[in-house]
């Protein structure tokens, strides 16, 4: 797709660089809204009416849980795949997004919680790993928080066992090496070569959920799920703090107003003016969000305050050097 607003976007994933890719920006419920179709208003809701007509390289108003997929060219020009998040949705983004780019694998997973939108397509993981009836395959690494991996012990025991009971047939699963991280900016941990920084932030009342930080030559920080930054979080992402981002990756449910568990418009722009990035995209948007429209005003405001801001949308590239 063409740049959009100062926010360079890329079809082309032959050019020997590292890119990032949104396998999915919308809600835990995704867009198109299902009740927009099941009971359509009078008239019919606009966005999710377009989002289910059009095809998915013409179709940003079409969003699939908020995940994104690091394509890290490494030194020596081979390539790695790390996912963070594996949502309800991952087998349609494989679909969508993986087929487009020839993504050929995922050779780490990071999660930033354990909530449905983050990790019910971890059972999906098996259809992008060798084939292997007996799971007789390389794991691929994890990355979590031990909470998260209590939750998801109860939530898919059979991909966290390894022993089978005896007389229990083999049957074929996600293989997955769980690796436990820490809820601590001075705690980074590395996958598939590259090195991620946890950001602890605040997901409704007391709920810790983790952003994360990386890059060396462009410096990224990932927020998908986010009601209030602790101020140790914020520093180390600001411009007058620890140093400025290259872009920032953050939050965005409702066009107005609050809600308890995530930023909505009017909170992500007043903490994109206070961490002030050179750029930033917003993700997890429901469908009160029209692309177009939207990043109309979007454009306007970034005139305004002098830092490019703009919606991404499933599907969006976006080359750089890591």
């Amino acid at each position: 797709m063409a740049a959009q607003d100062g926010i360079c976007s890329s079809d082309d994933n032959r050019d020997g660089r590292s890119a990032l890719i949104f396998v999915g920006t919308g809600c835990s419920s995704a867009v198109p809204n299902a009740m927009c179709l099941i009971q359509p208003s009078d008239p019919p809701c606009h966005v999710c009416s377009q989002a289910l007509s059009l095809p998915p390289d013409q179709n940003p108003n079409y969003r699939c849980n908020t995940s994104l997929l690091i394509d890290y060219c490494r030194s020596d020009g081979d390539h790695r795949y790390i996912l963070i998040d594996v949502g309800k949705t991952f087998r349609e983004q494989v679909l969508r997004w993986f087929t487009r780019y020839k993504i050929p694998r995922v050779d780490s997973i990071i999660l930033t919680h354990e909530h449905a939108d983050a990790v019910l397509g971890l059972d999906d993981i098996r259809a992008v790993q060798p084939f292997s009836p007996a799971n007789d395959i390389d794991p691929t690494p994890i990355y979590l928080t031990h909470f998260a991996m209590e939750s998801i012990a109860v939530k898919f025991p059979y991909l966290v066992q390894k022993k089978l009971k005896e007389g229990q047939e083999v049957r074929r699963v996600a293989q997955l090496d769980w690796r436990i991280i820490e809820e601590c900016c001075e705690t980074p941990f590395v996958a598939s070569g590259l090195q991620f920084f946890p950001l602890p932030v605040i997901h409704g009342e007391d709920y810790v959920c983790l952003g994360y930080l990386f890059g060396e030559q462009s410096r990224i920080a990932y927020i998908s799920d986010v009601s209030r930054f602790p101020s140790s979080t914020e520093h180390f992402i600001s411009k007058d703090g620890a140093g400025q981002l290259d872009l920032l990756i953050l939050d965005t449910l409702y066009k107005k107003g609050s809600h308890n568990v995530h930023f909505c418009l009017p909170q992500t722009l007043e903490a994109v003016k206070r961490i002030c990035p050179k750029q930033a995209l917003f993700i997890g948007m429901t469908h009160e969000f029209d692309h177009h429209r939207d990043n109309k005003f979007l454009v306007e405001w970034s005139k305004q305050e002098g830092i490019p801001v703009q919606l991404a949308h499933d599907g969006l590239r976006i080359p750089l050097d890591l």
